[in-house]
Formats: structure tokens, sequence, C-alpha cells
């Protein structure tokens, strides 16, 4: 969930334009009491955008913040709209895309202070099924994925899968429909980048030979991307933004890795 927390008047005017704009966020007006509240909020993985002063978010967080790849994102804008920060998990956790987005919707200026700010994220999507599963499920699962993240489908360069899904109508027709290349890989690829999975599963490891197809074909995709770029730093590794998510006929993970 995304909530939009005021402390002022002007702030919850802010909030209410902001909540306009992002479907399915929520305006929390001076939430009571307001430290146990948000403290609340953001332990339950909801992401926040805040209306204050940075020092009050950074005092009210401080104790339940664990680390860069595990909190939610937080942003934190003025009251005027003038400026949008990505305050916390900037790049694991997306803020730094997510302030993007935003002060494009409000005409507001971003100011990302990370590492890598001048390059341009780009998503690859992996995705695992069982034999036959329909592309309404397929779709409906990316979808909720790219939701969560905040992201669009115009952001993602492909979806990629398993070379044994070479021949998956669902997933062909997916790609087809989006407008997006269906790349597969095999197990041998796949493999290289088994380090960065979230979770392994000894099933689909004795079934296809990997730990895991989406986040591994994810994460395979945008390293190749990354790879192909001759000027980039080649000790530069694709990211997970989005770990395997499932239906009880597919996953579906995103990664992440930055351009010039």
């Amino acid at each position: 969930m995304i909530r939009i927390i005021s402390l002022t008047e002007q702030g919850k005017n802010l909030g209410d334009k902001v909540s306009s704009l992002i479907e399915g966020a929520v305006v929390c007006h001076k939430p009571q009491p307001f430290i146990t509240q948000v403290q609340s909020f953001f332990s339950a993985g909801d992401r926040l955008i805040f209306i204050c002063a940075t020092g009050i978010v950074m005092r009210t967080l401080a104790p339940v913040l664990v680390d860069k790849y595990k909190d939610p994102a937080v942003l934190v804008l003025d009251e005027q709209g003038r400026f949008v920060i990505p305050l916390l998990s900037g790049h694991e956790g997306g803020a730094n895309d997510w302030a993007l987005q935003v002060a494009d919707l409000i005409n507001a200026e971003p100011v990302i202070t990370t590492a890598n700010s001048y390059l341009q994220p780009k998503y690859t999507v992996g995705m695992g099924c069982e034999r036959n599963c329909p592309e309404e499920e397929l779709e409906r699962l990316l979808m909720e994925c790219l939701a969560q993240q905040g992201l669009a489908i115009e952001q993602v360069s492909s979806l990629s899968s398993i070379d044994i899904k070479a021949d998956e109508v669902g997933l062909i027709s997916l790609a087809a429909k989006l407008g997006l290349p269906y790349l597969t890989w095999d197990k041998t690829e796949l493999s290289s980048v088994e380090a960065q999975l979230s979770t392994r599963s000894e099933y689909v490891f004795k079934t296809v030979g990997v730990y895991g197809v989406a986040e591994s074909a994810a994460l395979y995709s945008a390293q190749q991307m990354l790879l192909s770029q001759t000027d980039n730093e080649i000790d530069a590794q694709a990211e997970l933004v989005m770990n395997k998510q499932k239906t009880t006929k597919a996953t579906c993970a995103i990664a992440r890795v930055y351009l010039a």
C-alpha cells in the first residue's frame, strides 16, 4: 500500500492532489499516535510519502529501519510540492525511480543524491509457469508485480524465461501483446546468477536444473543488457527489484540494471 502522510493543512492539500494521481494511494493526515502509526505502516512494508521535514521522518523511522534490501521506499515532499526526495531505499527499494515518477506527476524536481543517479534504470521481467498456463493469469500476475513496484509496462525491456519455455504459448502471446521481446536462456546461463537468488527451490532444481526460473531469467536478462554496453563497468551487476511472486500456476520476478 502507498500511504501519504501529512501534518499540516497545506500538506494535506498536496497529499490529496498526489493521491488523486496515484492509484491506490491513501492520505493519512496527522495519524495518531504519530510515531506508533507511522512505524507500523513502515514495518508492514507500506511505501510512504511524507509531506514534512526530513528530520521528522528520520527520527520517526530510525528505530524500525532494517536495511536497504528490506525497508520499503520512502519519499519526502516539501509542502509547496517543488521537490521530491527519495529518502530511504533509493536503489534497492526503488525510491529513486519512484521519485522520478512522482516528480513528473506533480511537475516537481526530483532530488536524487545516491550513486548511479546519472544512469538510467532498465527493468527486465522473468516468468515461469506450468505448461499451458493461461495468458490471462500470467498478465494479471505481471501487472500486479509492476503495480507493487510503481512501474509501468513501458519501463520493461524484456520478458524472459528458461529455454524449455521457448514454446510456451501463454508467455509468447503475452510478450507479443505487450510489445516486449521474449527471451529464453538455458540452465547453464541461468545458473550463473544463482548466488543472487532470494530463495532456492529444490523441487524446481530437480525439475528444470535451476533453483528458480523467474528470478534467474530476470537477473540474467538484465545482466546481458549491462554486458552489451561496452562503456559500462563490467563489475556492476543486475539486482532484483522484486523477489519471486507466485500464483498457483506462475511465478514472476523483476530485475534492474543501470545503463548510461
